[in-house]
Parts: C-alpha cells; sequence; structure tokens
C-alpha cells in the first residue's frame, strides 16, 4: 500500500512537472536580439541565475494599459552567475551577478487564440511558455512556469510587471 502511494504522488509529481512550457505552442523568435527591447536585468529568485528581460513592441506599448496585450511576447535570457575561485557568486555595485555562460532562453507569449490542444493547466490564464537552448531548439522542459506565474493576476502573471511598466515611462 505504501508503495502504490509512493507511485501515485511520483505520477502526479512528474506529470504536473510538466506543466509548464511548451514549444509546440510557443514559438522562439529568431530575431528576438534585433527586434525586441531590454528591459530589465536581476538575479533569478534561485539565486544562481542573471535574467536579463526583453519585450516586443507590443509589449512595451500595452504595458500602461495594466495588462499586456494579445501578441505580446517576453524573452528570458538566463545566465549561469560567474563564479569567483572559491565558488562564490559574483556581484557587481548593484548587486546583481555578473554573467556567466548564457544557460537557456525562456519565452512567454500571450494570446486569447490558442490551439485547444494547448491545455488552460498548462497556461497562465491566456499566457504560453517555453524553454529554449541557447540555439533556440526546445529544451527538455520540466520547470513548472505555468504553477509559477499564475499566483500574479495582479501583475498580469508576469515577474517583471512592475519593471515594464516603468521602463515604458522613461
Amino acid at each position: 500500500m505504501k508503495k502504490t502511494i509512493s507511485l501515485c504522488i511520483a505520477l502526479s509529481i512528474s506529470l504536473f512537472a510538466y506543466a509548464g512550457g511548451n514549444p509546440e505552442h510557443v514559438s522562439f523568435p529568431e530575431a528576438y536580439k534585433t527586434e525586441f527591447i531590454q528591459y530589465d536585468t536581476r538575479n533569478r529568485v534561485n539565486g544562481k541565475q542573471l535574467a536579463v528581460m526583453h519585450a516586443n513592441e507590443i509589449a512595451i506599448n500595452s504595458v500602461k494599459d495594466g495588462k499586456l496585450a494579445d501578441g505580446s511576447k517576453i524573452i528570458m535570457e538566463i545566465y549561469k552567475a560567474k563564479l569567483d575561485d572559491d565558488g562564490n557568486k559574483i556581484t557587481n555595485s548593484a548587486g546583481l551577478f555578473e554573467k556567466g555562460k548564457l544557460a537557456a532562453v525562456a519565452v512567454m507569449e500571450k494570446r486569447s487564440d490558442w490551439d485547444s490542444s494547448f491545455s488552460t493547466e498548462d497556461r497562465a490564464e491566456n499566457w504560453g511558455f517555453a524553454i529554449y537552448n541557447t540555439d533556440g531548439s526546445p529544451k527538455e522542459n520540466k520547470l513548472e512556469c505555468a504553477a509559477c506565474h499564475t499566483p500574479l493576476p495582479d501583475s498580469d502573471y508576469m515577474f517583471s510587471f512592475s519593471s515594464l511598466a516603468d521602463f515604458n515611462k522613461k
């Protein structure tokens, strides 16, 4: 009985672990480095990585309305933090980690017309997610993107909404 319960829990967790990104629905914007605008750089909450945030023009122009418009795309370049000889993260004067190697690129896309095969459980309202390798190929994704973003309806399901809004005011 104990093994059955453990197996059920393990299966539930493994199925839920894929509730994050989905590259079959959220595509990698190949030209994001030239067509998107960098609006924020921050340490990730995991305490190990630096995130450099980019937004497309639709996102930047619609943030003032309190919710981003359909077609908004947010890119998060995820860098490993540089380490010193003792294995400690190196930070700059602002407390940000120094950029190490680019580890992955995360994509958020907002649409109200998602294909019916893209489950609502895999999204945060109208936001879809995907994680890519640095070359733009899909990365094995066991992150819980939607689960982490779902508790943020007041910031349109974004961790960096206020940064984008502040950037837009400049």
